[in-house]
């Protein structure tokens, strides 16, 4: 199959839905400024820009600019002038699934505030009554993708009842559990349900390799096939049967880390509904994730762009076995085969990736912070 029909969906072929969200609902506002102001004092905002959140439905957003079929099932949100918002952004979007209306409250938002560094302080509205009305979501969609996305955060009651039907479906289930793998019997309750499972080291995605390889190996022996833990600027790890791809994140300039974490979960969520190899997928999404923060909001990089700066990311190759990590060896450059490789496309585009990677002295001096969350 050529190159290019592998690597990018041809929309008027494409109207099989390939994901589908499962979540929280919310509009929300990206205010970026240098830095953070001190208490009881104020600062410039440079710029703000709106979306619809959470991780669910920013993924489903994302994949539609790459033309992948999606849609979303979520809370209901207020019958006002900012729930009406919503159902049309999705709407505008290409998102398949009915928006749900309520009187009972109103619209919550979500405030997100980044700085220079690549900080990002959040402010959300999510309360039970919200969240429970995920058990009254038609939940038909499902048998009809591909992929189900579901995040831990909106509640363990809720979201047992999409995996379970996307289990009976045979649909796999990617699940976002951050930090929650320390919490034993959630992490026995999901395993048999789960296909993917991204997690972070900790609450605050800080630690160093060992940090990465505990959570890793936690993960996997409970029976999660696939399992993603992403960590600051160290980059992520991803672990599947014996196979285990570690890809360094690069250093730019970061702007806005808002939605940097979903963003990564898009670009790997492309490249498994596409059928790319591990490498492939984690090399696009840690590009993808990148370059996302090096500007404001959630418009996405062309997909020349990423795949660009994908195909130069530092690679560590690993085998899992006798419940040991062993590293095989180093990659510093694409392999011969695979949709990443060198080619016309992403020729063209690998020029307009350079742009966004700081100069060689500014690497040198300056630590950058989290590139995906």
């Amino acid at each position: 199959m050529p190159f290019v029909f592998n690597f990018f969906m041809d929309q008027k072929k494409s109207n099989n839905l390939a994901y589908i969200g499962f979540g929280m609902l919310t509009p929300v506002y990206i205010m970026a400024l240098d830095k953070l102001p001190k208490r009881n004092t104020g600062a410039v905002v440079h710029q703000v820009s709106e979306y619809v959140y959470d991780d669910a439905a920013i993924i489903a957003c994302n994949l539609r600019q790459w033309n992948v079929p999606t849609a979303m099932i979520g809370t209901s949100v207020g019958d006002d002038l900012l729930g009406r918002h919503v159902a049309d952004t999705l709407k505008k979007m290409g998102v398949q699934g009915r928006v749900r209306f309520t009187k009972k409250y109103k619209t919550p938002l979500e405030v997100n505030v980044s700085d220079r560094k690549g900080a990002r302080t959040y402010f959300w509205q999510r309360s039970e009554e919200i969240l429970s009305t995920l058990d009254t979501a038609d939940l038909s969609l499902i048998k009809k993708s591909k992929l189900l996305y579901v995040d831990w955060y909106d509640g363990d009651a809720h979201i047992l009842r999409a995996m379970k039907e996307a289990h009976r479906r045979h649909v796999p289930v990617f699940l976002n559990f951050e930090h929650g793998h320390n919490h034993p019997e959630l992490l026995k309750k999901y395993a048999g349900l789960v296909t993917i499972c991204q997690a972070v080291t900790d609450a605050a995605q800080i630690g160093k390799k060992q940090a990465m390889l505990s959570v890793a190996r936690k993960l996997f022996n409970s029976g999660i096939k696939t399992a993603i833990i992403t960590m600051a600027s160290q980059g992520c790890m991803v672990v599947h049967g014996e196979e285990i791809i570690r890809v360094h994140a690069p250093k730019v300039k970061a702007v806005d880390g808002s939605g940097a974490g979903a963003t990564f979960s898009s670009g790997y969520i492309y490249g498994y509904l596409h059928g790319w190899s591990l490498e492939d997928s984690v090399r696009f999404a840690i590009a993808a994730a990148s370059l996302k923060v090096t500007h404001s909001g959630l418009k996405m990089h062309p997909l020349q762009e990423i795949a660009a700066l994908a195909r130069t990311l530092r690679v560590d190759h690993m085998v899992y076995r006798g419940d040991q990590f062993h590293t095989m060896r180093k990659l510093f450059r694409l392999p011969q085969s695979g949709p990443l490789v060198d080619n016309a496309l992403v020729s063209g585009g690998r020029k307009l990736a350079e742009k966004f990677l700081p100069k060689k002295k500014i690497e040198r001096r300056k630590i950058k912070r989290s590139l995906v969350e």
